[in-house]
């Protein structure tokens, strides 16, 4: 069975760091594109950044508001991937869901929703002083 755990949120002032990771099970990360995606109360869910699969050369992509201050990377042997966000601001705040999409012979990766097919439970990030 196919899963993915994210963890690493929590509350954190403006200004402040988190690194959320995604964990994969039951499938090998490295032919799949991964996507990190937030949804805010009230809102609909965003892509907030991902990458390609290992194998179509790992390029990233990101949406402009978190251009500069998050990065995604991956980590194949343990089968992660990782969001580090630095510069966190109260806009940031929201549940943080990874997925993921078999995309071993396709390049880049796409921001949107309905792109993915393997979804984890989410984590909650909140920014506030």
């Amino acid at each position: 069975q196919r899963q993915l755990v994210e963890s690493g949120g929590g509350l954190v002032q403006p200004g402040g760091s988190l690194r959320l990771s995604c964990v994969a099970s039951g499938f090998t990360l490295d032919y799949y594109a991964i996507g990190w995606f937030r949804q805010a109360p009230g809102k609909e869910r965003e892509g907030v950044s991902c990458i390609s699969s290992s194998r179509s050369g790992g390029s990233t992509n990101y949406t402009d508001s978190v251009k500069g201050r998050f990065t995604i990377s991956r980590d194949n042997a343990k089968n992660t991937i990782d969001l580090q966000m630095n510069s966190l601001k109260s806009e940031d705040t929201a549940a943080y869901y990874c997925a993921a999409v078999f995309r071993a012979g396709v390049s880049g990766c796409q921001l949107r929703v309905s792109g993915y097919n393997y979804w984890g439970q989410g984590t909650q990030v909140t920014v506030s002083s």
